[in-house]
Order: C-alpha cells, then sequence, then structure tokens
C-alpha cells in the first residue's frame, strides 16, 4: 500500500470485510426472478454461459453469474496481462465491487493539469478527507477479480477464443466455442478444444473476436501508449497523490497526456484517434513536457492498445452480449473505461441471471437487451456530456488554454469530481451555472487572442 494513504475509509464506507458489506452484495444478487412462465425450464442441468475475456469486464460477469447459479466458464488467454491503461479508477467503484485497499496503488488527491504553454491549475481542492481517485495496475486489478469469480465457483480457463457456431435464432438450442487452451502441456500453442454453452459474454477488448461473430459493426478508436518509468524515490515523492495531465497539440491533437503514479513508478501515456502513425512522437513530447519530473527515470515496460471511442452498433444478438470495451463503453474527453467495463458486465450478468431465474431457465435475447436498455438509460448523459466537452475544448490549442483556466473555478471542479466519483451528471446551481457559462466564453475570447498575437509573433 501507498505511503500516505487512509486505510479508514474503502469507498464512502469503512474499510472491512464486514457483514455489512456482505449482506450488500447478497441483497444485490437477491433479484427479483421475472423469467416469462414460457421461459423452457432446464431439465437436469443449470444455464451455462461461457465469458470470453477476464478483464474488469469480463470478471466482474463471471462472478455475478456464478455467484446467480449460472454454470460459467472464463476464457483469458493472457492471465497476466497489463493492458496499457492509466488504471484510475473512480471512489464509488472502490465500494460498489468491494474492492479491498491493497490492490490500489496511490490514492490521488491533487492533479495538475497543465495547458499548451505549460500554465498548470491545482484540481483537488474541492475533495473531502475521505474522497480520492484511485490508481491501480490493470494486472493486478484484473487477476483479483478473476480470482473472485473463481471463488465464486466459475471455471477460469486459459485459453484463446476462436471463433463459434450459433445456432438458429430462437432455437434455445446451444452454442459451440472453439478456443485454444493453454493450460495443457501437449502443445505450445495450446490445445484446440470446443465447448457447447446457452449463452456467451463478449468481454474480450477493442479487438473482440465475439464481436466480429455476430457482426456487431465497427467504430472508431484511438490509440493508447503508455511507458512505465521508475524514477527516483526523491521524485516519486512529488507523486505520491499526485496525478497530472498535459493538453496540447504536442501531446495529442484530440486527447491528453498523462502523468500517473502507482506503486514504485509512473505510468506515462498519450493517445490519439486522428494521428495514429504519430502516436510516437507524441509519446516523446509528453516525456518533454514532464521532463524535468521524471528525470533520471528508466522506462521498465512499454505498451499500446486500441481503445474504442464509441457503442458498437450492435451489442447484442440472440443470446450473445457484449460488456465493457468489446462493447465500446469509454468515455469521451477523460477516456474512461474501468468502471464502465465493470459495471456493464455486471449488469449484463445479472439481468441473465434474472431472465433465467438463476439459473434455472433459458434466457432469450429480450432478457439480454433488458441490460441494454438499464445501462444506457444511466450512462448515457454522461457519455453524451464528456462526447461534448472533447469536441469544444480539445479541437485547438486556444481551446485547451480555456478549458485549463476553466478548471481552476471551485465550482467547475466540483462538479467535475462529483461526477467523476460517483458516475453521474450532477445537477447545477442555476446562477452559478451561468456564471460558468459566461466566464468559458470570456476564457475562449481570450485564448483565441493570445493565439493571434502568437501568430504574430511567430510570422
Amino acid at each position: 500500500m501507498a505511503a500516505g494513504q487512509n486505510s479508514d475509509f474503502l469507498g464512502l464506507r469503512l474499510a472491512s470485510t464486514s457483514s455489512e458489506a456482505r449482506n450488500a452484495n447478497r441483497r444485490r444478487l437477491s433479484l427479483q426472478i421475472r423469467a416469462s412462465k414460457s421461459s423452457p425450464r432446464l431439465s437436469g442441468r443449470p444455464l451455462r454461459v461461457a465469458v470470453i475475456g477476464g478483464g474488469p469486464a469480463g470478471g466482474a460477469a463471471a462472478e455475478t453469474l456464478a455467484k446467480g447459479g449460472v454454470e460459467t466458464v472464463l476464457i483469458e488467454r493472457k492471465l497476466d496481462n497489463s493492458k496499457p491503461c492509466g488504471g484510475a479508477i473512480p471512489l464509488c467503484m472502490v465500494g460498489e465491487f468491494d474492492l479491498p485497499l491493497d490492490i490500489i496503488d496511490r490514492k490521488v488527491t491533487k492533479m495538475k493539469m497543465i495547458s499548451p504553454s505549460n500554465v498548470a491549475v491545482d484540481i483537488g481542492r474541492t475533495l473531502k478527507p475521505h474522497e480520492y481517485i484511485g490508481m491501480v495496475r490493470r494486472e493486478v486489478l484484473d487477476a483479483y477479480l478473476r480470482e473472485r469469480a473463481a471463488e465464486a465457483g466459475a471455471t477460469v480457463v486459459n485459453g484463446l477464443f476462436l471463433k463459434m457456431d450459433s445456432p438458429p435464432a430462437g432455437s434455445g438450442e446451444r452454442y459451440k466455442i472453439y478456443y485454444n487452451e493453454y493450460n495443457s502441456k501437449k502443445s505450445a500453442t495450446g490445445e484446440k478444444k470446443e465447448m457447447e454453452v446457452d449463452a456467451v459474454v463478449g468481454a474480450d477488448g477493442a479487438n473482440s473476436r465475439v464481436a466480429k461473430e455476430i457482426g456487431a459493426g465497427d467504430y472508431e478508436y484511438a490509440i493508447a501508449f503508455q511507458e512505465r518509468v521508475k524514477i527516483p524515490e526523491a521524485k516519486m515523492e512529488y507523486y505520491k497523490d499526485r496525478a497530472e495531465m498535459y493538453v496540447g497539440d504536442d501531446v495529442s491533437p484530440d486527447f491528453y497526456g498523462w502523468v500517473f503514479p502507482k506503486c514504485d513508478h509512473v505510468a506515462v501515456g498519450t493517445g490519439t484517434v486522428t494521428h495514429k502513425s504519430d502516436i510516437k512522437r507524441f509519446q516523446a513530447a509528453t516525456r518533454l513536457r514532464a521532463c524535468d519530473k521524471i528525470a533520471g527515470g528508466k522506462i521498465i515496460r512499454v505498451e499500446a492498445h486500441p481503445i474504442p471511442e464509441h457503442p458498437r452498433p450492435r451489442r447484442v444478438l440472440d443470446r450473445v452480449a457484449l460488456v465493457g470495451d468489446a462493447a465500446g463503453y469509454v468515455t469521451k474527453c477523460s477516456g474512461e473505461g474501468i468502471y464502465f467495463a465493470a459495471k456493464s458486465g455486471r449488469m449484463c450478468a445479472e439481468a441473465i441471471v434474472e431472465g433465467s431465474a438463476k439459473g434455472t431457465r433459458m434466457i432469450d435475447e429480450g432478457d439480454l437487451r433488458k441490460y441494454l436498455e438499464k445501462f444506457d438509460k444511466m450512462y448515457w448523459p454522461t457519455y453524451k456530456v464528456l462526447d461534448v466537452l472533447q469536441k469544444v475544448f480539445y479541437r485547438s490549442n486556444s481551446a485547451r488554454e480555456a478549458f485549463v483556466e476553466m478548471c481552476a473555478d471551485d465550482y467547475v471542479q466540483k462538479m467535475t469530481f462529483d461526477s467523476y466519483l460517483y458516475k453521474r451528471v450532477v445537477p447545477g446551481n442555476p446562477l452559478a451555472d451561468l456564471k460558468l457559462a459566461i466566464n468559458t466564453i470570456g476564457s475562449l475570447v481570450r485564448s483565441s487572442a493570445l493565439r493571434r498575437e502568437m501568430a504574430k509573433i511567430t510570422a
């Protein structure tokens, strides 16, 4: 656990494995059973579901399914996976998913937003004493969620999903999935296997093979590039509870660069949708912007990965559903996806448990569509707001200067953190919103004037 962490709180409640937390989980899993009377009752066996992918979405789905009486098989290609991810999780996730403090590397309570002209604004003044942004390593978080799924009764298979045969729609017949299993010592490339299941949850990331199998359609995606940098201990002290975000055309024309603290190193990265071939140049610029604070650091790992920019056109077909990155659940502007991955995995699994009467009946597409309706109703406003913010403030350096200036406002900070930490679009104060609108316009005007003056100087 990182130095300076307060172990008195786990999310918004006391850190413990208390009966209160366990009872809350039991209540959540004691779903109201609304399976149709016409849904075929399964004879002599429970519903069997294959979860493809063992990240936050797959781990959360598998645990919920197993606890809900569904026979669950989770297939993950790389059990030591460390996706190139900033690793920030909101406070509500810590409590909602009962995460132990020892998997959280750092509790960030200070954030520096740094403009294209290197104007730095400190963010975090409005946080309450128990509030923080959790920083995790994906290999640690993902492994923990998979282990918890296994403890709940899910079978975890180290394997690569290849393809599946789908039954006629509405037939109730089983899917046949094909995969290479790596648990066998017979072959380094894995042993070819197949399995029959009643439903499939695709949690296999941005390059989802399950999505291709159901013709889910393509989406625009960003490339995230990240280096883990081991820096001197004295410099690490600066990042003990602080993260940094850099904006500017140099670090990304449509996203941001970041320096996020981990247990004994920092993650330095950037991303872009529009200029993927230039990603290494943007990464070099991010390192340059942070050079004084990471000087003497040694790169210990380099990572790159696609990140979806919007939900896929199709997310459910018959008894197959997509969750997490496979479904496209990453927000614009912030690029956040961990919470939404885990949440979508859990919500999809809850719909299956409920629709199958705890694994005793067959499900249909209507059951899975209930998950989509619930997820979209809860989170569409968040995605829409962040999409608008990205279009307004990431379009030019002058707009980014205005964005950073705006972040200095306490009201903006409170609204932003409340929305991020608790995953809801927070209703504002009308007078404060009007003042904010006026200040935003003023910031944009001043930044445009600065851009014109700079153009004169450099002409």
